[in-house]
């Protein structure tokens, strides 16, 4: 674990969960497995916040505990997972992905289920149906059942997955957990209801109310998370097809979409290659839209394996020929083709020329590079200087002789991928962990401002709601000035920015994770 991982990590903990929890979750990172009275005492934190930060923590799988290093009887110990932290990043694609997938249902079962960590189901309906409710027109409700298919759907396609079991010893089962795609038979009729602002005053009461109506659906101790393997192999299956597309066309990637969707559930995170296929299986799985004859469909198939991109394989012939998709090759070209990218918008396109020659070819001379790439001698002597310098490109001495002599040695220049791909993912982190800081100061430095305006927006709300005459909401208005409300609208558009930027930088950072942790388990 990196400084930039550390600090990019206590930023998205001291945003979502307050200072204290991330003075906890950063030393924890840091420090590794501790208990809880060397953590109070390291951090100089109360013993009850202590509790209610690894409570936090622990809720929104952040934080493991278990027996402690001397063995059982000794105090449990807590460690806090720097991936899981990580995934907060992500959260806003999960629930965007979920919104494309099921509609505003799956939205907002997603954001429920990821706000709080882990929810029983029959809680998650009644939320989210009460949510949908109260946007509803008046007269107007959300059906229980209605949410229940959704989270059904959720489930079945893996996105959605029980919580395991805790061991007696307070350890999370590390076995995989059988049923954890099994949904319990919950008892639940009825409507969502519209929250009134009446209501304020009877929340203690509503409280206890939803505590009672949860005991008795069925599915008591049953808790539901989000599946972030799952997102993530969806996201990467999107990515290859887009690749496809760009690469070749929108039919080629139309069959590569129905080859991943065939063996989307039977294909693990792991896997080098999905599930083998066969040419007719492939042919009556392409959706009814697309018209495409069997003689055709070869084609297509074989142009996919021809393809020096190497997206699809062929694994034998019976069937009318086995293809698969090959998701670690898959990944090595869109994580090359990240890394050249970069090169380009960094140093320009003849720099650009080179690192994609060194990437092709291997070991070079500096000779060989200027020939190679057509490039003057002074202009690639520098550009591999600078490529150098930023660790992009490596040097190589191989020695003719044991004194290694400057005359009698080789000097080649070569580009390690993996490496090269780790060196930019810590780039991406100190990336995103600058644009939060700089959100955060944005923020913090209209701080009077933002809070003025949402007075007024909550003051016009009420109004409308007792159905004030125009004059008095144009008087409400007029209470932020013109110079004021230009100020806003310059400052949400800077957050708005920096907020797609970040995300924008997120999807580099998946390409470049998902391709390490390819190299990792092959």
């Amino acid at each position: 674990m990196t400084a930039q991982e550390v600090r990019l990590c206590g930023l998205l903990l001291q945003e979502h969960f307050g200072e204290v929890v991330e003075r906890i979750g950063t030393h924890l990172l840091r420090a590794g497995a501790q208990n809880l009275r060397t953590i109070a005492n390291e951090t100089n934190t109360p013993l009850d916040l202590v509790k209610k930060s690894l409570c936090v923590l622990v809720q929104h799988g952040a934080c493991e505990f278990g027996s402690g290093r001397r063995g059982p009887g000794s105090p449990v110990e807590y460690r806090a997972s720097c991936e899981r932290v990580l995934r907060v990043l992500r959260y806003p694609r999960y629930i965007y992905t979920a919104k494309t997938l099921y509609g505003d249902t799956g939205e907002l079962i997603v954001e429920e289920v990821l706000q709080r960590g882990h929810m029983t189901m029959s809680n998650t309906v009644k939320t989210v149906a009460d949510r949908l409710t109260h946007n509803m027109e008046e007269g107007r409700s959300m059906e229980y059942s209605e949410v229940v298919s959704a989270f059904s759907k959720l489930v079945e396609t893996h996105f959605l997955q029980r919580c395991p079991p805790v061991a007696e010893m307070g350890t999370a089962a590390t076995s995989s957990n059988p049923d954890c795609y099994k949904l319990p038979h919950v008892t639940l009729t009825g409507r969502g209801k519209r929250r009134r602002s009446s209501d304020d005053s009877e929340e203690q009461r509503g409280g206890k109310k939803a505590k009672m109506d949860s005991e008795s659906c069925g599915d008591e101790g049953i808790y539901w998370q989000v599946n972030f393997e799952r997102f993530h192999q969806h996201f990467r299956d999107q990515a290859i097809i887009s690749a496809v597309a760009s690469k070749l066309d929108q039919t080629s990637s139309e069959i590569v979409r129905t080859m991943l969707r065939m063996s989307e559930v039977t294909t693990t995170q792991t896997a080098a290659y999905t599930q083998p296929l066969s040419a007719n299986e492939i042919f009556r799985s392409l959706p009814p839209n697309y018209s495409i004859s069997r003689p055709i469909l070869d084609q297509y198939l074989s142009l996919l394996v021809d393809d020096p991109m190497e997206f699809v394989g062929k694994s034998g012939d019976s069937g009318g020929g086995m293809y698969v998709v090959n998701l670690q090759r898959a990944l090595a070209n869109l994580a090359r083709a990240t890394l050249e990218s970069v090169v380009q918008e960094r140093f320009g396109s003849r720099s650009a020329r080179i690192f994609r020659l060194l990437l092709r070819k291997r070991h070079l001379e500096q000779k060989q590079v200027e020939d190679f790439a057509m490039i003057p001698a002074k202009e690639a002597k520098d550009m591999l200087y600078t490529l150098l310098s930023e660790n992009l490109v490596q040097l190589q001495e191989i020695p003719k002789t044991p004194d290694h002599a400057p005359s009698r040695t080789f000097y080649l220049y070569t580009v390690n991928q993996l490496p090269t791909a780790r060196l930019l993912l810590q780039h991406c982190y100190k990336t995103v962990a600058n644009l939060i800081e700089r959100r955060l100061f944005e923020t913090k430095e209209n701080k009077r401002l933002l809070e003025k305006s949402q007075r007024i927006e909550a003051i016009l709300a009420s109004l409308q709601a007792s159905g004030a005459e125009p004059e008095q909401l144009t008087e409400v208005e007029e209470m932020i000035t013109a110079p004021e409300r230009q100020q806003l609208e310059a400052l949400r558009h800077h957050i708005n920015k920096l907020d797609s930027t970040e995300n924008q930088v997120d999807e580099t950072v998946f390409l470049l994770e998902s391709y390490i942790f390819s190299t990792k388990t092959k």
